[in-house]
């Protein structure tokens, strides 16, 4: 099935990347940032920041050898070899003018877990090993934060005030979990942030033309959030019923459960950071889906155990 298009949304090209905008005043053109083959994505509000280094890795420009085709997979997989993946990331953090920093990845386990850097460690998180978790927050320049995506929903977060950072994984659990909300009440707790301050830049994911979840999903959504029914129910295609109709459905004569329904991550995700007192001109959110692009991006979903992996990064420079 192809994907929907909303009618108030237009294309953009920008580089040699074809991005899909919508046409709302939180979203603007993203940049491409080219280098040595290695095309990296970038949120026009954070990118302004002569301070910050951030950026979302494609696909192409890398090494691994999948099906023929050489791939920048950023991820430590049964299928690639570590040395692969090394030399990928080493690639990837050249391209991005990161060469020098200590890149910060995490074991990710679909959690709310939050990882605090703190800012005078005796070594600076050399050859600290891979800490459980899903999102990381510091305000230590040099630390390249990372979290590693191939459909779920990457988070960026920077408090250009007190010049903290923070990067966030969100799949579908971590979402129903609060992770972003959680982040920035960690960020207020270690270095006083201010919500209203925050730029967020929410990248490259599976979207709610591809992302097909269980009714028992939509229930736990629903039972969380009020505003869940918004972040299904746009998307149902065909004549099946609302899936929120049922959710409160009493014989005799309802409507049995469609199979499955469509979940909008990026659009629960960008409520949220609404909710925890972002400001809506200050949430980028690009609309290039990692199901729809397999030539862009790499999508578990749609490319199966052998995918490769992205990774977003934020740091502050030294």
């Amino acid at each position: 099935m192809p994907p929907t298009k909303s009618p108030n949304s237009k294309r953009k090209k920008v580089g040699q990347t074809l991005l899909s905008v919508p046409a709302t005043k939180s979203s603007s053109t993203w940049h491409t940032h080219k280098s040595n083959n290695v095309s990296i994505l970038q949120a026009p509000a954070l990118a302004k920041l002569p301070w910050l280094l951030h950026g979302f890795s494609t696909k192409p420009g890398g090494i691994s050898d999948l099906n023929n085709e050489k791939i920048l997979n950023l991820s430590f997989t049964d299928w690639d070899t570590r040395e692969n993946v090394l030399e990928n990331r080493r690639r990837f953090q050249s391209a991005l003018g990161a060469s020098d920093l200590q890149l910060v990845a995490l074991k990710q386990i679909h959690s709310d877990v939050i990882h605090l850097f703190p800012a005078a460690p005796s070594e600076p998180c050399k050859g600290l090993p891979a800490v459980a978790g899903d999102a990381s927050i510091t305000n230590l320049p040099g630390l390249l934060l990372a979290v590693q995506t191939a459909d779920c929903v990457p988070i960026l977060l920077v408090d250009p005030k007190k010049r903290a950072i923070a990067a966030i994984h969100a799949g579908w659990r971590g979402t129903l979990a609060r992770i972003a909300i959680k982040a920035i009440g960690q960020m207020q707790m270690h270095f006083a942030t201010n919500p209203a301050d925050l730029l967020a830049a929410i990248g490259p994911s599976i979207g709610p033309c591809c992302y097909e979840v269980g009714t028992e999903v939509a229930t736990q959504f629903h039972s969380q959030f009020p505003e869940a029914p918004a972040w299904f129910d746009e998307f149902r295609t065909g004549d099946e019923p609302n899936p929120i109709q049922w959710l409160n459905r009493m014989p005799p004569g309802h409507q049995p459960p469609p199979q499955n329904v469509r979940l909008n991550l990026k659009k629960a995700n960008r409520a949220q950071l609404l909710s925890a007192g972002l400001r809506p001109e200050n949430i980028s959110v690009s609309d290039l889906c990692t199901a729809c692009r397999p030539d862009l991006l790499f999508s578990y979903r749609k490319q199966g155990a052998h995918s490769g992996r992205l990774m977003s990064v934020i740091a502050l420079r030294p």
